[in-house]
């Protein structure tokens, strides 16, 4: 069997729904000469890159078209190996890996006729608790900002109405004036020491939601990397009488060392890997014990091949495992498949973009939670498929 044809497909939601902010999920699909095919994502969906991540599927194609799709791990190897920047790395080049990895195991699933969690080694875990993410911008169909603490605890408690037992916010991410950091200039004191305003604010936030959901309910903290270490501790010391299950992105992840000072000082288990790519990525994180949980994403840690190596690596150092999710339907369906099989899972990430109309009817299988849990596909591959008549109208490159 031999990839024949490549489809790329740049999905700027916002041409086809002006209602929805900037979001922009790339897909790739793989045609063979047995006409099976096989559908991936790279995840730079948010944040600049999607256009990259076009790019990067273009160039990345000769290490793809005219390959066996059954030998993963050599085609892998190829695109690691022979592109150059990918012993270099970045989210852009793991991102376009990722995909393609991700659309091989998709083919492989579906030639064997086995879903791709059996071909990772079989279910560990036969359903999969989710939690309820980013709250701050409301939870539902509709997109919101959250500025007011009441705000929150009404986001938090329409999530524990649906089954959820836990949920995501980041506290800091949206100013009192209801204006979001990562879209306006930053604040320069998060990098250094945080404000007693700035504290207060996420406190009344984070307290608003505890009130309204009770003890039982599992709050995490999301920071998206926008403080610096000594501002973290500061944060997670001020988060310390909430039981914050744990913090995700105290800080860039990019040195170590302080990401380990933070784990070190904070009463509250860290968590990072959305911006890690890789096993390399992780290593020398995992070596120090700074994390207490991982969250690679698949589809740009390096795809399949690659998120399954990073869990193994993290369970050696007892670290649990929860995929980040913030994509199309491929990200969640492909989440879903590595975290049935690990037995170091801790729960599902369920993004409340997951919940946008023009996000579901990308692909042909609406993927969702009851009652706060996942059930795994069952279907042979990833267990979906593109939505031809909305896909079709992203189709920016054929390539044979």
């Amino acid at each position: 069997m031999k990839v024949t044809k490549i489809e790329i497909f740049d999905c700027e939601l916002s041409r086809l729904d002006p209602t929805m902010f900037s979001f922009n999920p790339v897909l790739v699909r793989l045609h063979t000469d047995e006409g099976i095919t096989g559908l991936g994502e790279v995840g730079l969906a948010f944040g600049a890159g999607a256009k990259a991540a076009v790019g990067i599927l273009r160039d990345l194609a000769q290490f793809v078209l005219g390959q066996d799709p059954m030998n993963v791990e050599a085609v892998w190897e190829s695109m690691f190996r022979r592109s150059y920047w990918g012993t270099g790395g970045g989210p852009v080049v793991y991102g376009g890996i990722s995909a393609y990895d991700i659309a091989l195991w998709d083919i492989r699933g579906k030639k064997l006729n086995a879903p791709i969690y059996q071909l990772l080694g079989g279910k560990t875990n036969t359903d999969l608790r989710c939690y309820a993410s980013q709250i701050q911008f409301g939870w539902g169909d509709k997109y919101t900002l959250a500025n007011e603490p009441s705000q929150y605890a009404a986001a938090a408690k329409l999530a524990v109405a649906e089954g959820y037992t836990a949920i995501k916010v980041d506290p800091l991410e949206v100013r009192r004036d209801g204006t979001v950091v990562h879209r306006q200039v930053l604040e320069p004191h998060y990098f250094g020491l945080l404000r007693h305003d700035n504290i207060q604010m996420a406190v009344e936030r984070v307290a608003a939601i505890r009130h309204a959901v009770g003890p039982d309910v599992d709050i995490i903290v999301e920071l998206h990397s926008i403080l610096g270490t000594n501002s973290a501790i500061q944060f997670a010391r001020a988060m310390e009488p909430y039981n914050i299950l744990f913090m995700e992105e105290p800080i860039n992840p990019l040195s170590a060392k302080n990401m380990t000072k933070v784990a070190e000082k904070s009463p509250v288990p860290v968590a990072t890997g959305e911006r890690t790519y890789t096993r390399w990525g992780f290593r020398e994180m995992l070596e120090n014990q700074a994390l207490a949980v991982v969250q690679p994403d698949v589809c740009l840690v390096g795809g399949i091949t690659e998120a399954k190596k990073i869990c193994d690596l993290a369970n050696l150092y007892d670290a649990t495992v929860q995929v980040h999710v913030c994509g199309a339907p491929v990200s969640t369906a492909a989440a879903l498949h590595i975290e049935a099989v690990i037995p170091n899972f801790i729960i599902h990430e369920h993004n409340t973009i997951a919940l946008k109309e023009c996000v579901k009817e990308l692909c042909v299988n609406d993927y969702q939670p009851s009652n706060g849990r996942f059930q795994i596909p069952d279907a042979p591959g990833l267990g979906q498929d593109l939505n031809e008549e909305i896909a079709m109208q992203y189709l920016a490159h054929t390539i044979e």
